[in-house]
C-alpha cells in the first residue's frame, strides 16, 4: 500500500450519502485524481491518503484511498491555501494572505486559542474573528465525530444527522445509551445501536437495552401488518431477540407506558382475556379513527317511496337492473352518512357504485371518487365514466422541502365535496384511512367499496376486514353472481376457490386455464412461451400487458429468478439500448420495472406528443409499475414512464426503490388488473401458500388466467385456509365508540 501526502486542490465529485469522492490532489508538481470514501473534507485541506494506484477504462490512471488521515497545514503556503479555499466562510484569498502575513505558521494556534487577536487584521470584527473560530472548531469537531462513529459501521450521510442532533453530547451518549440513536434519529436501526452498544461494552440486560429492543420489535411487527401485538407474544419475541429472561422485558412495560411510549389495552376476547401493546401513534390512530367513523356514521330520513320512484327512473334510464342487494346499497347509501359495500368479482360492485353516482348527482350533490394505486382509480374512471384519483392525490400529497410529507387536505382544510366513495378498500391500511378521515368534514357521506377476501393491506392494520367485524357500520354484502359474470370461469373459480370448492382443471373453459407441469425449468419454459408468444394475440394485448404473479420472492419460480429470465427473453441487450448497473440488479432502457415503496418527494410529469406539461404532482408509490424509457449516464438518471403516462426523472442513488417487474408477487399485485395473468406454482410454505394468495392472484384477470405447475399444490392453497394472524385493534375501537344498544 503505497501512501501520498498532499491538498486538496478540486473536488470533481461528491456522493453525499455514502462520501463517494472524487478529488484531484496536488503532490508537489503532481496533479493526481483519487478517489474512496472520504468523511467531511474541503478544497484546500492537506490530508496524508493510503492505497494504491489503479488504471480506470474511461479516466486512466486514479490513486484509490483506502483510509486517510487529515494533516494539519504546516507551511504558511498551505495554511493560506485553507483558509482562501472557501471552506471557511467570510475569508476569501485576500483576507486569507493578511492573516497568515501576520501570525505566520502561528495561524491555527491563534484561532484556536486567542481568536480575539484575529480583530487585529484589517477587515476582520470581533464578531468575525469569533465566526471564524468557531467555524474552525466546528469543522474539527465534525470530522472528529465522524471518523468516531464510522468506527462503529455508520455511513457518511447518517454520521452527520447524528452529530447535527447531538454535536459534541455524541461522545457521552454513545459510551452511555447507543440505543437513544434509534430512537432519535430516523435511519438507525435496533440493530446498528446493539452493535454500537456491544462494542462499547453495555451489558445484555441493560434497561436501555431492553426497552430499545422492545420498541423495535413493535416497529418490526407493524412492517408485517400489526398494529399491536398481544403481550404474550411481544415479550416471547422480545426474549429471543434479546437473549433474556420474560421477568426482564416484563418489567420494562410500565416505564415505557408512563412515558407514553407504548399504550397496554386490557380487552376481553372469546379467548380469554388480552393485553394489547401499542406504539402509542398506533393506538391514537385506530381510536381517532373509529371517532371520526362514529362522527360520519349519521342516520338521513328519507321515505322509501321517495327512493324507489327515484331508482325506477335511474333504471329506465340508463337500462340497469339492479338485485334486491343493490337496491339495498343504494337505500343504505341515501340514508346513512357511512357505508361499506363489499362483494367478490361479477357480484355488481360496478353497477352498484354507478347507481349511487347517478343517485346523488340527480340529488345535486358533488361526489369524490379515489382508489389505493393508480391502475385501481384508472379502472375507477373507465368502468363509471366519471374521473377517480388515488386517495392520496385526492388528499392532495405535498412533499415538503426539509423531507417532510403531509396532505394538504386535513381537519384544518377539509375536502369540498358532499359524498366520498373509495373503492378497492381491502388494500388501504390505517395509515392512509387515518388521512382520509381527517378530512372528511362532518356530514360528508362515506362509502367505502372492497372485497374483504382479498389480502389484507401492505401496510398495518386490517381497515376493511375490522369495520365490518365490529358489526357497528352499515354493511351490504353483494352475493349473487350476474348472469354475464357467471359466463367467466375467471370469476366463478374465483368464488369456487373462496368457498373452497373444487375447481376442474380440464382446460375445457375459454378464460381458465391449467398447465400441469412438475419442475421448475419446465414451468418458466411455458410461461415464457405464453407471455412472449401465445397470449398477446389471445388476449389483444402486448407481451408488456401479460403479468407473472407469483407466491415468493426467493427460489426457483420467486420473483427475483424469473425477472433475470424474463428480462434476457423480452429485453433482450442490442447496441444502443442503454443499460445501467446498480447492485445485483441490471436495468436496460424498456425493461419493465415497478417501485418497491412509498417515496412522497418523487416528482412526476405528464406531457403531451410534443413536450408540453399537462399535468404534474408529487409521490410514486410502493407497486406502481412502468417502463425505463432512458438511461442518461451523463445526468446519472433514469426516465421512467409510469402507469397514465406519468414521467419521472430517477437518480441514480434512488434505484435502491426500484426492481424489475416482469413478474411480481401476488402481494405485490392488488388493486391491479390485467388482461391475462400467469401463475406459475409449486411448492411452498403452508403460511404462505393459502386460499386467500391464489383467490387474490386469480382475481386479477379481467380476460384470461394461466396458471402452470403443480395441480396437486393448486388444490392444496384452494383448501389452506391458514393465513399469518394479523393483530389489529380498529375492531376493537370501533366497539368501543359505537356500541350496538
Amino acid at each position: 500500500m503505497e501512501k501520498l501526502v498532499g491538498y486538496v486542490e478540486h473536488i470533481v465529485y461528491r456522493n453525499p450519502d455514502n462520501g463517494y469522492t472524487v478529488l484531484n490532489l496536488a503532490n508537489g508538481e503532481e496533479e493526481i485524481t483519487c478517489v474512496g470514501i472520504f468523511s467531511e473534507i474541503s478544497e484546500g485541506e492537506t490530508i496524508e491518503a493510503s492505497g494504491d494506484y489503479t488504471e480506470h477504462p474511461v479516466y486512466g490512471k486514479q490513486f484509490k484511498v483506502e483510509a486517510f488521515e487529515e494533516k494539519a497545514p504546516e507551511s504558511e503556503e498551505a495554511i493560506e491555501r485553507y483558509l482562501g479555499s472557501g471552506a471557511i466562510k467570510g475569508i476569501g484569498l485576500a483576507l486569507a494572505a493578511r492573516i497568515v502575513r501576520r501570525f505566520r505558521d502561528d495561524t491555527f494556534r491563534i484561532i484556536e486559542e486567542e481568536p480575539e487577536r484575529l480583530a487585529e487584521i484589517k477587515g476582520i470584527s470581533q464578531r468575525k474573528a469569533m465566526e471564524i473560530a468557531h467555524q474552525v472548531n466546528e469543522k474539527r469537531d465534525l470530522r472528529q465525530a465522524m471518523l468516531f462513529l464510522q468506527q462503529y459501521g455508520i455511513t457518511m450521510n447518517l454520521a452527520v444527522k447524528v452529530y447535527q442532533a447531538y454535536g459534541q453530547d455524541i461522545y457521552r451518549i454513545m459510551k452511555e445509551n447507543p440505543y437513544r440513536l434509534a430512537e432519535d434519529i430516523e435511519g438507525v436501526g435496533f440493530r446498528t445501536a446493539d452493535e454500537i452498544a456491544a462494542r462499547v461494552g453495555i451489558r445484555m440486560d441493560s434497561d436501555f437495552r431492553v426497552r430499545s429492543g422492545i420498541l423495535y420489535i413493535l416497529q418490526q411487527a407493524a412492517g408485517e401488518g400489526h398494529t399491536y401485538l398481544p403481550e404474550e407474544e411481544l415479550t416471547g419475541r422480545a426474549a429471543r431477540l434479546l437473549e433474556v429472561g420474560a421477568e426482564q422485558i416484563e418489567k420494562q412495560y410500565m416505564d415505557l407506558a408512563i412515558e407514553r411510549k407504548i399504550i397496554m389495552k386490557q380487552m376481553e376476547k372469546p379467548e380469554g382475556e388480552e393485553t394489547q401493546i401499542y406504539l402509542s401513534g398506533f393506538y391514537y390512530m385506530e381510536a381517532n379513527t373509529a371517532a371520526m367513523l362514529k362522527e360520519l356514521n349519521v342516520s338521513y330520513d328519507v321515505p322509501e317511496i321517495e327512493i324507489e320512484q327515484r331508482l325506477r327512473g335511474i333504471e329506465k334510464q340508463t337500462g340497469m337492473e339492479l338485485d334486491e342487494h343493490q337496491r339495498a346499497a343504494v337505500k343504505e347509501a341515501v340514508r346513512n352518512g357511512l357505508l361499506i359495500i363489499t362483494g367478490g368479482p361479477g357480484t355488481g360492485k360496478t353497477t352498484t357504485i354507478n347507481a349511487i353516482i347517478k343517485y346523488f348527482e340527480l340529488e345535486g350533490l358533488d361526489i369524490f371518487l379515489a382508489a389505493p394505486t393508480g391502475r385501481a382509480a384508472k379502472r375507477m374512471s373507465e368502468t363509471t365514466g366519471f374521473e377517480a384519483r388515488t386517495v392520496h392525490r385526492m388528499l392532495e400529497l405535498n412533499g415538503g422541502a426539509d423531507g417532510t410529507t403531509g396532505f394538504e387536505r386535513n381537519e384544518q382544510n377539509p375536502l369540498e365535496t358532499d359524498v366520498v366513495i373509495v373503492d378497492e378498500m381491502s388494500m388501504v391500511d390505517i395509515h392512509l384511512m387515518y388521512a382520509l378521515l381527517k378530512a372528511l368534514a362532518v356530514g360528508t357521506r362515506l362509502i367505502l367499496v372492497g372485497d374483504v377476501n382479498q389480502l389484507p393491506s401492505v401496510g398495518p392494520g386490517s381497515v376493511l376486514r375490522d369495520i365490518i367485524r365490529s358489526q357497528v357500520c352499515n354493511v351490504v354484502m353483494l352475493t349473487k353472481i350476474f348472469r354475464q359474470a357467471a359466463t367467466s370461469d375467471i370469476i366463478v373459480n374465483a368464488h369456487k376457490i373462496n368457498h373452497g370448492e373444487e375447481v376442474a382443471l380440464d382446460n375445457k373453459s375459454m378464460d381458465f386455464f391449467f398447465l400441469k407441469r412438475y419442475e421448475a425449468d419446465l414451468i418458466i419454459n411455458v410461461v415464457l412461451q405464453l407471455v412472449k408468444q401465445k397470449l398477446p394475440k389471445f388476449v389483444e394485448a402486448t407481451p408488456y400487458d401479460i403479468q407473472v404473479l407469483t407466491p415468493m420472492r426467493k427460489g426457483l419460480l420467486g420473483v427475483e429468478r424469473l425477472n433475470l429470465i424474463l428480462q434476457r427473453y423480452m429485453n433482450p441487450p442490442e447496441d444502443g439500448k442503454a443499460e445501467k448497473e446498480h447492485g445485483e440488479m441490471l436495468f436496460r432502457e424498456g425493461d419493465k420495472v415497478m417501485q418497491t415503496k412509498n417515496n412522497y418527494q418523487l416528482e412526476w410529469e405528464i406531457r403531451s406528443p410534443y413536450g408540453l406539461t399537462l399535468d404534474k404532482g408529487m409521490g410514486i408509490f410502493n407497486g406502481d409499475m412502468g417502463i425505463v424509457r432512458r438511461i442518461n449516464e451523463f445526468a446519472e438518471q433514469m426516465i421512467i414512464e409510469f402507469d397514465d403516462g406519468r414521467m419521472v426523472e430517477y437518480p441514480y442513488k434512488l434505484l435502491d426503490e426500484l426492481e424489475l417487474a416482469y413478474a411480481i408477487t401476488i402481494h405485490k399485485s392488488q388493486g391491479s388488473e390485467y388482461p391475462a395473468v400467469v401463475i406459475p406454482l409449486l411448492n411452498g410454505p403452508a403460511m404462505l401458500m393459502n386460499r386467500n394468495l391464489i383467490y387474490t392472484a386469480v382475481t386479477r384477470a379481467r380476460k384470461c388466467v394461466t396458471l402452470v405447475g403443480n395441480d396437486t399444490a393448486f388444490r392444496q392453497m384452494v383448501q389452506n385456509t391458514s393465513q399469518q394472524k394479523r393483530y389489529s385493534g380498529l375492531c376493537d375501537r370501533l366497539k368501543e365508540q359505537l356500541p350496538r344498544g
